[in-house]
């Protein structure tokens, strides 16, 4: 394998990761080696539910020069209205080419989904996809009192101290997941400055509770109105490649001014890869509670045809 498809697989690897966090038992891995997976899409209508199975292979080269492979499996769809729904989603991909595209497409469909059950009733449908995906252990009690973290050094050089009459701003604590004994903590603050990133995770790390915690992973992302731009970091602490999956994860979701810590307590048995899923479904799980994904599902069932900003990284 080549460095170039060696970078398209580890974007495929966070894609799918994310995927897996926003949609739940929803998504499917067919066969994860031959990079198959499948989603079971609805329309959010009222029972009984327009669905839909899109089953999609990565490609070597995805998302750097190829598209995926894909097929719509739906037996009420037919002629016309599968090829306006294949020429919406290839649409899609050329004006994103070189992009993760998986997740616009999905709500492309869903969009296709609500237009048809509005247009013309729901009809029967006799086919169904049976989805499963592990379930998680949630613990809801003993959660810590939480107020701040390790700052990622490049904020050290970019921010000058706070003025002494600017608050913190509040931060919402996320239900905890616990698995084998490790237990996974979200933490989020709207934030619309750098400042205001350093102030929280100060916050948060005062709190001996979430100092001792093993990792403290962080990703934010706050949009510039000016230069219509992103600004963007993310800090791993510790737990190799989590903070660029968080960040991937808010940037599948379009989120922004909004930071996101998920504390990890290390409970003496290794986790494997399960540990990103729980990290990832602690962030979605906290974002949706909080409301930062309601604009982003507005923006996919409108077509997702607005122009993506530019982003920039923190030095």
């Amino acid at each position: 394998m080549n460095q170039d498809n060696e970078g398209d697989l580890q974007s495929q690897i966070e894609e799918v990761e994310a995927l897996s966090s926003i949609y739940g038992d929803e998504w499917c891995v067919i066969d994860e080696a031959s990079r198959i997976f499948c989603i079971k899409i609805s329309d959010d209508m009222e029972e009984p539910k327009l669905t839909a199975c899109l089953q999609i292979i990565l490609p070597p080269d995805y998302p750097s020069d190829a598209p995926p492979i894909y097929q719509i499996n739906a037996s009420w769809l037919r002629g016309p209205e599968r090829a306006k729904l294949s020429n919406s989603l290839e649409d899609l991909y050329a004006e994103h080419a070189g992009e993760s595209i998986l997740y616009m497409w999905v709500e492309k469909i869903r969009e296709f989904l609500i237009e048809k059950s509005k247009d013309s009733g729901t009809v029967n449908q006799p086919d169904k996809v049976n989805l499963t995906a592990e379930d998680l252990d949630e613990d809801a009690d003993n959660l810590p009192d939480f107020s701040g973290l390790k700052l990622n050094d490049s904020l050290h050089h970019f921010l000058d101290h706070p003025h002494e009459d600017e608050e913190t701003p509040p931060i919402k604590h996320g239900v905890c997941i616990t698995d084998r004994r490790s237990t996974f903590q979200p933490h989020l603050a709207q934030v619309v400055t750098p400042r205001q990133v350093k102030m929280v995770l100060e916050k948060l790390y005062e709190n001996k509770k979430v100092a001792s915690a093993t990792h403290n992973i962080y990703a934010y992302r706050i949009f510039c109105e000016d230069k219509q731009s992103f600004l963007q970091d993310c800090e791993d602490d510790g737990e190799t490649a989590a903070g660029g999956r968080l960040l991937h994860l808010l940037q599948i979701l379009d989120v922004r001014n909004v930071l996101v810590v998920v504390s990890r307590w290390y409970g003496g048995i290794l986790l494997g890869p399960d540990r990103f899923k729980h990290i990832n479904n602690c962030a979605r799980n906290i974002l949706v509670e909080e409301g930062y994904t309601a604009s982003t599902e507005e923006s996919a069932k409108s077509g997702g045809k607005s122009k993506r900003p530019k982003t920039k990284k923190m030095k």
